[in-house]
């Protein structure tokens, strides 16, 4: 019955063609106006790393204001400072640790103009922490972190402009006047958002150059990130900043499991109250371990002008829904006397309704392919308006997901529109109707 069904609707559609085309388009118009902006939320609010989410978890200490919270209501910082990130990271309680930095470097290669990267100064566990995949060679061990060994990984792009794309391990760049030789070269890596540092661009992109963070340190390399302090620097000089209660820094363990976290925290207590001793940590205790999609709630990675947009896309979806249950009830009004002569014939009222049915689902099919390419539409022009922000590109691309959700949407949606008119086409009475025939 489904192919005749079918066979029904297609005749129905090219029946009245002008009819048909309006309801296509508003489901077109509809869906592609609210795929534009789920698909920019969808991303947006993504899972970064899914098989590891769990198991990483972003470290924050109270060391602020006793006075005033930090981050309202009632959070610690976002940040840790140099003593506090240090001092965890020597403690060794995680299975894996990361404490890193942003940088800025310049690069002069011999045979090419210098050129600015954006860096980031890190320790050992950021690369199989992070799972970060490598196109040749991998990251640098503790024995670098611990002997200050001027190691760097950099990425696919620094690699093809400096060595052509080949297997560059083992020899050096120049970075501000100092030699580093090359361990790793990082294969393409776009975590969105850039979880492990949402302090500075969460949808940025992930930074060219990687060194030792203990190296840097030792270079007095300073922060290209977001500084906060509560409390002034009294004297000058680098090692008057890292004694300081600034927070600058990004501090990550990896925890399996609810024992683990509960004794991490137990000992972040602990460390705290050691500090209390000390005259530090003026306000209540209040560390917080917070997972990866945790922490990207916390910091409201999606901005609320998106949550916004989506709400008004989805009305105007509706919106064109009721244009389109108007345009269905017009058409089948139009075809009440068919409708009666078929009841009158023996046609049951679910007959009629799937036949109806059938058709809407065609329409919405319709709708749908449309309304992927309104959706591409939609967000090109994102790309056109923003294009200046390279994280847009990212961003603004649809996957297969994307796809389905749209016609599925358009489907569901069609026939949802086609429930009233169908609803209607049934309730006509035979004898009212074939009276006029």
């Amino acid at each position: 019955m489904f192919r005749y069904y079918l066979k029904l609707g297609l005749k129905s559609i090219r029946r009245n063609p002008i009819l048909s085309g309006l309801m296509v388009a508003a489901i077109a118009v509809g869906i592609g106006a609210c795929m534009t902006i789920v698909t920019i939320d969808y991303v947006m609010s993504g899972n970064p790393i899914p098989h590891r989410s769990e198991l990483l978890f972003h470290v924050q200490l109270d060391n602020w204001d006793p006075y005033q919270a930090a981050v309202e209501p009632n959070l610690p910082p976002r940040q840790v400072t140099y003593r506090d990130g240090t001092a965890l990271l020597a403690a060794r309680q995680a299975r894996r640790q990361v404490l890193s930095y942003k940088t800025t470097r310049v690069i002069q290669p011999q045979d090419q103009l210098p050129f600015q990267v954006q860096s980031r100064s890190t320790t050992a566990d950021f690369f199989p922490m992070f799972d970060v995949p490598f196109l040749y060679g991998g990251g640098w061990d503790q024995a670098a972190d611990d002997n200050l060994e001027a190691v760097v990984v950099i990425n696919r792009e620094i690699n093809e402009t400096l060595f052509g794309g080949e297997d560059s391990v083992g020899r050096l760049i120049i970075m501000n006047g100092d030699p580093y030789r090359i361990v790793g070269v990082m294969d393409t890596w776009e975590p969105t958002p850039k979880f492990y540092d949402v302090n500075n661009n969460s949808f940025g992109d992930v930074e060219e150059v990687f060194f030792p963070f203990s190296l840097s340190i030792a270079k007095e390399l300073s922060n290209d990130g977001n500084t906060n302090c509560w409390k002034p620097i009294t004297d000058k000089g680098w090692q008057a900043f890292l004694n300081s209660e600034c927070v600058w820094m990004q501090f990550w363990v990896e925890l399996h499991g609810t024992e683990e976290k509960r004794q991490y925290l137990a000992f972040l207590d602990a460390y705290v109250e050691s500090q209390k001793e000390l005259g530090r940590f003026p306000r209540p205790m209040n560390n917080r371990l917070s997972n990866v999609m945790q922490w990207m709630a916390i910091e409201n990675v999606v901005d609320d002008d998106v949550e916004v947009l989506l709400g008004l896309a989805v009305l105007f979806l509706i919106v064109c829904l009721l244009n389109t249950i108007g345009l269905l009830l017009a058409k089948i009004m139009r075809r009440s006397g068919d409708i009666s002569l078929r009841r009158a014939l023996g046609a049951s009222r679910d007959a009629i309704f799937s036949q109806y049915i059938v058709e809407a689902g065609i329409i919405g099919l319709a709708g749908g392919l449309i309304g992927i390419g309104t959706t591409w539409f939609g967000l090109q022009g994102i790309k056109m308006l923003y294009g200046e922000f390279e994280f847009v590109e990212r961003l603004a691309r649809m996957d297969w997901v994307m796809i389905l959700a749209a016609v599925c949407l358009a489907i569901l949606s069609a026939l949802a529109a086609a429930l009233y008119p169908t609803w209607r086409a049934c309730g006509i009475q035979p004898a009212s109707q074939l009276k006029t025939l």
